[in-house]
């Protein structure tokens, strides 16, 4: 008996899968596409990917280009600065850099902010006393060579009048330092607290005898510009009559005034601006360029920094006030930092005072107290304030001399004006 599948016929024949499938594709019905058709498909998608891959490595690459070529010249200006020669530190020259691109603003905000929020301390005594005097050492050696005779010289200063209720031993009372001329003191220094609010720091004040002594505005390598036949420190043939040192003012461009050297006016003067004037024979004064002082054959230097601070032994009005206008570019009057000032006495003395925690009225205050009758501002934070007397660090070579600072807390190191640096600054030598 036959089963039904022998009925229906084929019932054990084998499938035909390749015969079906040729059949759905021919159809069109279901399957996958033949492997040509996959392939084209696969590349017609991925095309379109890797183009755009491509051109975003080609835009990364050309903003990578354009980067370069923007930094390249920021960089190498940066590099020139830290790398330049001198003896500022790498903090102070990136703070210059920035100021020099364009960053004078931010910096000074930043300034400003730094020195508001790091006020000195209110009240407290001093940790170690008043700095002590380094005391006469040497002498002086100047070109007319030694005389027999005394030689003219400037009464020693009067005590400087007390700010505080108390004040300590020896306060505002001036001793006799650094290198004698002729057998005779020509620096005489003193320290003293600068108010009475703030009785835990201490100034310093140096008196020069202009008799006794001539000055030299010293070119630094960058600062004022125009000949410097010193190369920025004092050379070593003139260190046998070297007395004293000390800062000179701000950068010429932020100084409101000029500068004249060597028979060049470097920078144009400008009248009503406060003046640091050198004549012929080497004597300094402080006054108003304009009214003091006016361009003649007997000028040698001109160095303006500011309005003056003590004018015929008066402060002028507005130095209470905190602007920025007359008596500085980058913080306020009222702001407390390093500063420094020079002025003349009646007799002619030159008077420097010098030290931390200072604002422009009580900067004046000092000088004015300290017998000026004429003084400016000179440069202020802590990079740029020092002041030194010098001692013979070798009896038998007056060349062989040593700065010691007008404070221990200035930052600069005793040699700085005996090396190459990059600001200006005034050096006192014996006159005789």
């Amino acid at each position: 008996m036959g089963t039904i599948q022998d009925h229906l016929g084929g019932a054990d024949r084998p499938t035909e899968p390749h015969s079906t499938m040729a059949r759905m594709s021919r159809s069109g019905s279901g399957g996958p596409p033949p492997p040509r058709r996959r392939n084209r498909r696969a590349a017609g998608e991925v095309a379109p990917a890797l183009q755009h891959r491509r051109k975003r490595r080609i835009v990364r690459r050309v903003i990578a280009v354009v980067l370069v070529a923007l930094l390249v010249p920021t960089v190498w200006s940066y590099y020139q600065t830290v790398s330049a020669p001198g003896t500022d530190p790498v903090t102070v020259r990136s703070v210059e850099w920035l100021k020099n691109n364009g960053m004078t603003g931010v910096v000074n905000s930043v300034e400003h902010w730094w020195y508001t929020h790091h006020a000195p301390p209110i009240g407290g005594k001093l940790k170690h006393g008043l700095p002590h005097s380094s005391g006469v050492s040497g002498t002086a050696q100047g070109k007319k060579g030694s005389s027999a005779s005394v030689p003219a010289h400037l009464p020693p200063p009067a005590p400087i009048p007390p700010l505080v209720a108390t004040p300590l031993a020896g306060e505002g009372i001036w001793t006799p330092t650094g290198r004698t001329v002729q057998g005779l003191p020509a620096v005489y220094i003193t320290y003293f607290r600068p108010d009475a609010l703030h009785t835990g720091i201490v100034v310093g004040a140096m008196w020069m005898d202009t008799t006794l002594l001539k000055a030299q505005l010293v070119p630094g390598l960058q600062e004022p510009g125009g000949p410097n036949p010193w190369g920025g420190a004092v050379p070593l043939d003139q260190r046998a009559a070297l007395v004293a040192a000390f800062n000179s003012g701000f950068k010429v461009v932020d100084s409101r005034g000029g500068y004249y050297g060597f028979g060049q006016e470097v920078r144009p003067l400008v009248n009503g601006i406060a003046s640091l004037v050198i004549d012929s024979n080497g004597k300094p004064s402080v006054g108003l360029w304009g009214r003091d002082f006016v361009l003649g054959p007997n000028i040698a230097t001109v160095r303006q920094n500011l309005s003056l601070l003590v004018d015929q032994g008066q402060l002028p009005a507005g130095l209470a006030s905190d602007s920025n206008i007359k008596w500085g570019a980058t913080v306020g009057n009222n702001v407390y930092v390093w500063r420094s000032g020079v002025g003349i006495d009646a007799n002619g003395g030159l008077v420097y005072v010098a030290g931390n925690g200072l604002s422009v009225p009580s900067l004046a205050t000092l000088l004015q107290r300290a017998g000026a009758v004429r003084a400016m501002e000179l440069d202020i934070n802590s990079s740029w304030v020092s002041a030194y007397t010098f001692q013979q660090a070798d009896p038998a070579n007056p060349a062989s001399v040593h700065g010691v600072k007008l404070l221990p807390g200035m930052q600069r190191s005793e040699d700085r004006y005996l090396v190459p640096g990059e600001r200006d600054f005034f050096a006192l030598f014996a006159a005789h």
